[in-house]
């Protein structure tokens, strides 16, 4: 893929959600999990997307089992998971691969963009962000400890 723009994933319910829609957004990108530590930072990412509501701002979950299987859960139950327990309403796409032979075609992308903490082209835990701007440029990778509030100021920035 030479553009975030013809990135087309699959939602929660195998069906295409092409990234061309977000063409004029500014864009974070999570890859999550419900077992996790981080996992209470669906909080702030809720907070998030409710602050932008409105605005040309979308929030994306990307849930990844391959930290610790700390989303072992199908589509449906993650959904209810994160539904019941953090209100979330921004989508939470299919299930996925960030690392390795089966990476999605998605976070192959994002990585190539912007690496790592010491250069690192992989993902290192789950809660790790992207920061894409209206262009579709990768702007900023932020790692599992970085609170969602605190990205704010940068979308503010993009949105300026």
């Amino acid at each position: 893929m030479s553009t975030f723009y013809e990135l087309t994933p699959k939602d929660a319910k195998g069906n295409d959600y092409p990234f061309a829609d977000l063409k004029g957004k500014v864009v974070v990108i999570i890859n999550v999990a419900s077992k996790c530590g981080f996992t209470s930072q669906y909080k702030e990412l809720e907070e998030l997307n409710k602050k932008y509501e409105g605005k040309n701002v979308q929030i994306l979950g990307f849930p990844c089992n391959q930290f610790g299987g700390q989303e072992p859960g199908t589509a449906d139950e993650i959904a209810s998971f994160c539904s019941l327990n953090y209100g979330v309403t921004f989508p939470v796409l299919s299930k996925i691969e960030v690392n390795g032979s089966n990476e999605d075609p998605v976070y192959k992308f994002l990585k190539s963009q912007k690496s790592g903490l010491l250069g690192m082209n992989r993902i290192k835990w789950n809660f790790e962000k992207f920061l894409i701007d209206q262009n579709g440029k990768v702007v900023e990778r932020f790692s599992s400890l970085t609170k969602p509030s605190s990205i704010a100021p940068k979308i503010d920035a993009l949105l300026k």
